[in-house]
């Protein structure tokens, strides 16, 4: 392996990482203002879908271990945005509700996606072809 190969400019994981950053970075204005952050926001967009999920599921959907999502759900449902309950059927799943309180908070965010796709500089088409490519880096499996 040639040390070119270490190089920055020839690493994947660094444009991601940077990009990334950047992108998030473009949100925090925007969360702000109605009182979110980057991590509440995505399990907020996961609960205006699914209204109910379990915790698992959860972090599934949003690459994130229970260690960060417990103290994160926790500050969500302090907020009145969700709730966490024990299934009935299985007292080791926990569940995750939207409220409504947490339904109405979707109107607030609702221009946020545009407002992000106007501050990048792509075009839709290439937004949609890095979504694939990003899509397929993360079911890569090994």
């Amino acid at each position: 392996m040639s040390s070119d190969n270490l190089k920055l400019e020839k690493q994947l994981c660094f444009p991601l990482y940077a990009a990334a950053k950047e992108v998030i970075k473009k949100y925090k204005p925007l969360l702000d203002e109605i009182g979110l952050t980057y991590t509440q926001y995505i399990t907020m967009m996961v609960l205006w879908e699914h209204k109910q999920i379990n915790v698992k599921a959860l972090g599934e959907y949003l690459y994130l271990d229970s260690g960060t999502l417990t103290p994160l759900l926790k500050k969500l449902e302090a907020k009145g945005y969700i709730k966490r309950l024990r299934s009935q059927t299985d007292e080791r799943n926990l569940l995750v509700s939207i409220t409504p309180m947490g339904e109405a908070l979707k109107t607030e965010a609702e221009s946020i996606p545009q407002k992000i796709i106007e501050c990048v500089n792509i075009s839709y088409e290439e937004a949609q072809q890095l979504y694939r490519i990003l899509y397929k880096i993360l079911k890569t499996d090994c």
